[in-house]
């Protein structure tokens, strides 16, 4: 799957991160979240904790030593703006029995949440990164990149065949919903182009279709993904999207 960097909506990715980490870099972690990540290096699961490359609101991701390659470490905030945002992506899910109001328990919960959509997830055959493992606030998971460098996201480049990366993202979309979940923030900014194939990833507010709200937000993703293959050629819309996906089930 071809595709080329476009000159003013990519900068490069390694300018990029170095302004990321000096943005980002400070105030991170507390007693706790360090206690886990000092775990995970005397387990072995990572070697070093080398920089972070990326960062939100929710959480911060950091490329991480592995052997001869990496690893990413999600670290979920503790202190955001939106942690009761996620009371509403979690309440209502069957997979989650009476979750608690209370932040650290919710963020708690929010890491586990991204680690049971990735595995169920690659259970069914769509492309997301592959997760090793969950420890409280902290998310250990495949790296999506080449040279140790993060591989851009959809909305950082410009696409050489627009209808065959449309088709694939349709295609896991279909086996997504086929494995009962849907992403409810799925869009360019949430689709990650690694070696050439569309990656899902930010899944911690993805929901079971038996989620009350599952429809409408699998209706949002449908429109977000329509709109911007749309206008890179694609004729498609967010029904016909969702006709698709849904087999015309929703």
């Amino acid at each position: 799957m071809a595709l080329r960097m476009g000159k003013r909506k990519a900068p490069k990715r390694e300018d990029k991160q170095i302004k990321e980490r000096n943005m980002i870099a400070g105030g991170v972690f507390e007693d706790k979240t360090v206690d886990v990540l000092i775990n995970l290096l005397n387990a072995k699961v990572i070697d070093s904790l080398d920089c972070p490359v990326s960062g939100g609101k929710e959480a911060i991701v950091f490329r991480a030593s592995k052997g001869k390659g990496y690893r990413a470490v999600k670290v979920f905030k503790y202190e955001n703006t939106s942690f009761r945002k996620m009371f509403d992506y979690v309440d209502g899910d069957p997979r989650f029995y009476k979750p608690s109001r209370q932040k650290r328990p919710l963020v708690q919960l929010w890491a586990k949440k991204e680690y049971a959509n990735l595995k169920a997830c690659r259970g069914a055959g769509v492309l997301v990164p592959e997760p090793f493992l969950c420890r409280e606030n902290v998310l250990v998971m495949e790296f999506l990149g080449v040279g140790g460098i993060q591989s851009a996201l959809l909305s950082e480049v410009v696409l050489e065949d627009a209808e065959k990366t449309f088709e694939t993202i349709a295609q896991n979309m279909e086996k997504m919903f086929s494995a009962g979940l849907v992403h409810a923030d799925l869009s360019e900014y949430n689709v990650m182009l690694h070696k050439g194939e569309p990656y899902f990833i930010d899944f911690a507010q993805g929901v079971s279709l038996k989620h009350p709200r599952a429809a409408e937000w699998l209706e949002k993703d449908c429109a977000n993904v329509a709109k911007f293959f749309s206008k890179a050629g694609v004729r498609i819309t967010g029904k016909d999207l969702l006709a698709r996906v849904t087999n015309k089930r929703v």
